[in-house]
């Protein structure tokens, strides 16, 4: 499941906060495995991954977590925290879970070493190659004991993504046109 790359934007800005969570809901987050929430702030792109939401945090085979896939490291990705905490509070609150923000702020937030983008224009670009390459090797049950899993160093090379993004490029490439 994937929110619209806007979400997260708006919902910082308080007048549209509580629809951006209206829409949320009508999404049941809480039944999908994974959630990707592509962010655009700062003029820069980066995704963030919700897995296994709707389990307990006791879980050992499917931990609540969330990910952050950013190319842009230098720029600390987690001076995002603050605004993704309060958001997946928010998202737990509309949708009347239990859970209270002490536990919310318990589900850790991880940053895996991904390749990193050599200007500033290719951020984009790298958050589709980021859901193209999670898409295709999510495990059926991903729990932070054993982490990173798959997202090791050899998960992507930085020349895939380049071969990744000149096909996006291309003309020939159905997601020139997106």
């Amino acid at each position: 499941m994937y929110l619209d790359c806007q979400w997260f934007a708006w919902y910082r800005k308080a007048s549209y906060r509580e629809k951006v969570l209206s829409w949320i809901k009508k999404k049941q987050i809480f039944s999908k495995k994974y959630v990707l929430v592509p962010i655009v702030c700062w003029d820069h792109w980066s995704l963030l991954i919700l897995c296994h939401f709707g389990e307990s945090l006791q879980s050992k085979t499917r931990t609540p977590c969330m990910l952050l896939l950013d190319s842009l490291q230098m720029s600390d990705p987690m001076r995002l925290e603050p605004e993704i905490r309060k958001f997946v509070f928010n998202i737990y609150k509309a949708e009347g879970r239990p859970e209270n923000k002490h536990t919310i702020y318990q589900i850790p937030l991880l940053v895996p070493k991904v390749p990193q983008q050599r200007n500033g224009k290719e951020c984009g670009n790298f958050v589709l190659y980021f859901i193209k390459s999670f898409v295709k090797s999510a495990p059926e049950n991903f729990s932070i004991e054993g982490y990173p899993y798959f997202m090791k160093k050899d998960w992507f090379s930085a020349e895939e993504v380049e071969r990744f993004c000149e096909r996006l490029d291309s003309p020939a490439c159905d997601f020139h046109y997106l």
